[in-house]
């Protein structure tokens, strides 16, 4: 039986809320539990389902490592919010507003550790494969994430740079998830590279993406109010090429409002996204999109199962490239 992304993600909640997390302190396991009920696209589990269903039907056999990658997942998360200061993660206060910044380290990394426990239920012959791909996207992820940290104190970053850094920060997880799912399948190893590439390609557009709508889209949609990114100086693919292809009184103008300390916001979002459009940096990014979207339908196109058992994937890949959120 081939499963469609909905009926994927059914499955999944359902593992999820049988999840058990009761242990003590309840101190360290409030904030885990917090963190997954605040819901998410659940992308990286449904991935890895996806992958394996491609080769077997019996996805519970990764129903733990689909645990295990989102509970890693949602610690970058937490983490992130932690460093970044934010004060909401989907529409709720992140772990060290409602608590304080100690509980969001330490619970962070009890999350680390719950999903190496998930990842880790796999039979022996699976095993070290298994382990091997999650340890080292996670110590990939750690290695994107300082990129970006790194990023916010130079105005120099280059494109590829940035592609890099994305590739390290989003890309590796959703690829990983794809070469696990592949992987406990007994895929051929050739069809599990695929999946990987085909990942990396889809999480490049997905980040391009988040980019676009961070200062294109409908707030009602996306959930936040526009320009987030622009307010806080973030080195996303627009701020990078708009400096790299601005002239001279552009670049001044957008250095202006990068350096500028006090400011009314929406002034700051209007006039940055003004010049945006004059540069057209939005339509680099959304031919950019487009062109990771073509690499990787060509990747997916040689994997060796039947075209009918690849219609998932590729409907889940369309709507990631149209999403408004």
């Amino acid at each position: 039986m081939t499963y469609n992304s909905d009926q994927l993600l059914h499955t999944y909640q359902q593992w999820l809320q049988a999840l058990d997390l009761a242990r003590q302190p309840q101190t360290l396991y409030a904030p885990v539990q917090y963190v997954l009920s605040l819901g998410g696209k659940r992308l990286r589990p449904v991935l890895m389902l996806m992958a394996y269903n491609l080769f077997r039907d019996d996805i519970e056999r990764a129903k733990y490592q689909a645990l295990g990658i989102e509970l890693y997942h949602n610690f970058t998360l937490l983490h992130d919010d932690l460093m970044d200061r934010a004060d909401m993660r989907r529409g709720s206060p992140t772990v060290h507003k409602r608590w304080d910044d100690n509980t969001a380290i330490l619970s962070g990394d009890a999350m680390t550790i719950l999903a190496y426990q998930q990842m880790e239920q796999c039979d022996a012959r699976h095993l070290p494969h298994v382990m091997r791909i999650f340890s080292q996207t996670a110590l990939e992820i750690c290695e994107g994430q300082q990129y970006d940290m790194d990023f916010e104190r130079r105005m120099d970053v280059k494109e590829a740079e940035y592609m890099e850094m994305i590739r390290l920060k989003t890309s590796v997880l959703l690829a990983g998830s794809l070469k696990i799912g592949a992987v406990l399948a007994d895929a051929p190893d050739e069809d599990a590279d695929l999946l990987y590439d085909f990942g990396i390609c889809i999480g490049l557009a997905f980040q391009l993406k988040d980019d676009l709508l961070d200062v294109y889209g409908d707030p009602k949609m996306f959930g936040k109010k526009n320009g987030g990114d622009i307010l806080c100086n973030k080195k996303t693919f627009l701020l990078i090429k708009a400096l790299e292809l601005a002239n001279d009184m552009q670049r001044n103008e957008l250095c202006r409002w990068i350096e500028m300390k006090e400011y009314i916001p929406q002034e700051k979002i209007d006039a940055v996204t003004t010049l945006y459009n004059i540069i057209g940096v939005n339509k680099l990014a959304e031919r950019l999109i487009d062109d990771y979207t073509a690499k990787a339908t060509a990747l997916l196109d040689r994997v060796s199962v039947a075209e009918d058992k690849k219609q998932a994937l590729r409907k889940l890949m369309d709507g990631l490239k149209r999403r408004e959120v």
